[in-house]
């Protein structure tokens, strides 16, 4: 639940970022505030807000929304990957595992990333499923939000280890009575 419950706020919450706080993306995109994404369809009736590029300015919160689509789309991708990490043990810890230890799993992370990559760079590709290019900073972002679910996973195992000890210490103790 806690997991899911991440994958859903950074799926939405990058979403969010761009429009109104990604001031050092390399489209030099319009910021809006969170109240004016929240009532886009109001837009027209605002008369302190131009958007580059585009003769509607209404058209920044419908067509103009590839990029945070596309960054939406795949900050989802990059942390079924790192997700797919975090199974290789359900109580011990990634760096105790070894992710290098499942070479399969290595092979279909990296086969999922790349034919990811394929509809994101591959012009046909990206018409057909309407994305557009990330470049590094927009990489990073994803990266940004797509980590923590490692780390969200990580301290829910060492709390499940801590359980699981207090339980083991518990019943030895009684044993002994």
């Amino acid at each position: 639940m806690v997991i899911g419950t991440y994958v859903g706020l950074a799926t939405v919450g990058v979403f969010i970022y761009w429009y109104g706080y990604y001031d050092w993306a390399e489209d030099n995109h319009t910021l809006v505030s969170y109240e004016q994404l929240s009532n886009w369809m109001q837009c027209s009736s605002w008369t302190d807000f131009v958007v580059n590029n585009l003769s509607n300015k209404c058209d920044y919160f419908t067509s103009g929304k590839a990029k945070a689509s596309t960054m939406s789309l795949t900050v989802l991708v990059t942390i079924e990957m790192f997700n797919s990490l975090n199974a290789l043990s359900e109580n011990n810890s990634i760096l105790d595992v070894g992710i290098f230890d499942n070479i399969w799993l290595i092979l279909s992370v990296a086969l999922s990333m790349l034919m990811h990559s394929m509809i994101l760079y591959v012009p046909v590709f990206k018409i057909v499923f309407q994305t557009n290019e990330l470049s590094l900073n927009d990489w990073m972002v994803v990266v940004g939000f797509s980590f923590p679910v490692i780390l969200i996973d990580e301290m829910l195992k060492y709390i499940a280890r801590l359980v699981m000890r207090n339980g083991e210490n518990n019943v030895n103790c009684c044993k002994n009575d």
